[in-house]
C-alpha cells in the first residue's frame, strides 16, 4: 500500500507529539489549564462508579437499580411501517415485587395490593410501553411509568398533618351541627303536638 509523502509527514507529527505528551505525562507535569486545577472541587475519576441512592426513612428515592429488573424488547403493534417489522421496540420491564428490596417494605406491600391483578403467578410485576419507535425512550417511558406509580402509593401513605387551628374549626362545626340538629327535632316534635286532636277532660 502506497503512502503519500503528506501522509507520511503528518504521521511522523502525530507520533512525536504523542511521544512528547506521554513522556509529559510520565514526568508528571501538569498544566495550568489542566482539568484538576480549573475544576479543583470536582471529582475527576469517571472511572468509579457513583454510590446508588438510599433510601431512607420509608421513603423512595426514585432510584431504580437496573441490576434488580429485567429488560425485554418484543415487536411492537400499531402503524409504523417497515421498522415495525424490523426492530422490537416495545419495551417489557419486570422484576419480582416480593424480592424488590429497594423498595421500602411500608410501599411494597402498598404497592402489591394496588396491582394485584398485574402480578404473575411467579411474583413478577411487569410494565410495559410502546409509545415510541426508539427502544431507549421507550425503556425510559417505562422506568419512568414504574417510578410515578411508587411515587404514588407513597404519596398515599402519607398522613396528612392537622394543624390545632383546623382541629377546632372542626370541633365548632361539629358542635354547631349538632345544635342545629336539635333545634329541627324540637320543631319537628312541637308541629307534631300541634296537629294531635284535643282531649276531652272527663
Amino acid at each position: 500500500m502506497a503512502v503519500s509523502f503528506s501522509n507520511f509527514c503528518c504521521l511522523r507529527r502525530l507520533l512525536i507529539s504523542s511521544t512528547s505528551c506521554s513522556r509529559a505525562y510520565l514526568s508528571g507535569f501538569k498544566s495550568n489549564l489542566s482539568l484538576d486545577k480549573l475544576y479543583p472541587t470536582s471529582r475527576l475519576d469517571i472511572t468509579t462508579i457513583p454510590k446508588a441512592p438510599e433510601s431512607k426513612d420509608g421513603k423512595f428515592s426514585g432510584y431504580i437499580p437496573m441490576d434488580k429488573i429485567q429488560v425485554n424488547y418484543v415487536r411492537s403493534g400499531g402503524p409504523g411501517g417497515q421498522n415495525v417489522n424490523c426492530v422490537s421496540t416495545k419495551t417489557e420491564v419486570r422484576f419480582h415485587l416480593a424480592s424488590a428490596d429497594w423498595i421500602p417494605e411500608p410501599i411494597r406491600v402498598k404497592l402489591a395490593e394496588r396491582v394485584k391483578n398485574q402480578i404473575s403467578k411467579e411474583g413478577y410485576f411487569i410494565v410495559k410501553s410502546e409509545r415510541t419507535r426508539s427502544q431507549q425512550l421507550n425503556l425510559a417511558d417505562t422506568l419512568d411509568k414504574l417510578r410515578n406509580l411508587i411515587h404514588s402509593v407513597a404519596q398515599s401513605l402519607v398522613v396528612p398533618e392537622v394543624s390545632e387551628e383546623t382541629l377546632e374549626r372542626q370541633r365548632r362545626l361539629r358542635e354547631r351541627a349538632a345544635r342545629e340538629r336539635l333545634k329541627e327535632k324540637r320543631a319537628h316534635s312541637m308541629t307534631k303536638q300541634g296537629r294531635q286532636s284535643p282531649t276531652l277532660d272527663s
